[in-house]
């Protein structure tokens, strides 16, 4: 029964995946996709973010809150994962820039693949993730469907418009199931963690990452609650590639789960106090 569990997890993440691509891409032209990234100072904004910003805050909570080797590696990692999946799928939720939100999470998917191998092992001793590790599912889970969409979204609009809320349904719906079941699955494990002060360093580094990052862009009014959610929510399945390739430890597995499940939980969270926001800041101008 576990077996299959864990296998309709797997299966769900992919569902979530493929669908959520898809139908993004279905959504949006290339020039919009681009269009965004053409804003240097949002771009280095959303680039800062993720990559210096993120790291450092993870790095500060290490040194704050006293935590197990693997516990601490665990966070570490999760800081220098940007562009989850499912950041349009929070922009969404909150009401805000769809093409903004697609735009970002291509550029923070590349830069992951980048700064990962790069950076990380400076501050993560016995870190070795190859680019080549990294970068293959997220190659082709996220960017290549995103990209099949807007071919399909270019030659084929009509059909694009009709599947495009399948899609949306079934993204929603897969992305429930990957919760549920990650909180199922590993109750033994969490329970165990629960006197590490891994929750609570893995508490305190989402909120301080939301609230920095909702301090840092305000210049950037229009595009404040994208860099958000950009942000806040970290890629999970990307920091789960070096933590299974380059350390023989299971509570950094462990910690990276904890972190998801925290991580989903108050991206979600924060998805709809923007929402709430919306209306009353439009009433306001």
């Amino acid at each position: 029964m576990i077996q299959l569990l864990h296998f309709i997890t797997k299966l769900s993440v992919f569902v979530f995946l493929i669908s959520s691509m898809l139908g993004t891409g279905m959504g949006l032209t290339l020039g919009l996709l681009i269009a965004p990234l053409r804003q240097w100072r949002l771009v280095l904004l959303a680039l800062g973010l993720n990559f210096v910003f993120a790291p450092f805050l993870a790095w500060l909570v290490t040194l704050v809150i006293p935590l197990q080797s693997g516990h601490a590696i665990g966070l570490l990692l999760l800081s220098g994962a940007a562009g989850a999946p499912f950041v349009p799928k929070l922009v969404e939720t909150a009401r805000g820039n769809l093409t903004l939100a697609a735009a970002l999470m291509v550029l923070l998917t590349v830069g992951t693949i980048i700064f990962m191998p790069l950076a990380l092992p400076l501050f993560i001793s016995g870190l070795e993730a190859s680019a080549r590790s990294i970068a293959r599912p997220l190659v082709f889970f996220i960017l290549l469907p995103l990209i099949l969409g807007l071919l399909v979204r270019t030659f084929a609009e009509s059909f694009a418009n009709r599947v495009a809320p399948t899609l949306a349904k079934v993204s929603t719906a897969s992305l429930v199931i990957v919760f549920v079941l990650l909180v199922v699955l590993h109750i033994p494990a969490l329970i165990k963690v629960v006197g590490s002060k891994a929750i609570l360093a893995g508490i305190v580094y989402l909120v301080a990452l939301f609230a920095g990052s909702w301090i840092l862009s305000a210049r950037e009014a229009d595009a404040r609650d994208v860099l958000l959610l950009a942000t806040g929510a970290r890629n999970f399945g990307a920091a789960l590639v070096p933590a299974a390739s380059s350390f023989n430890d299971p509570s950094i597995s462990v910690a990276l789960i904890v972190n998801a499940i925290l991580g989903v939980a108050l991206s979600f969270l924060a998805a709809a106090w923007l929402r709430k926001k919306r209306p009353a800041q439009t009433q306001a101008t």
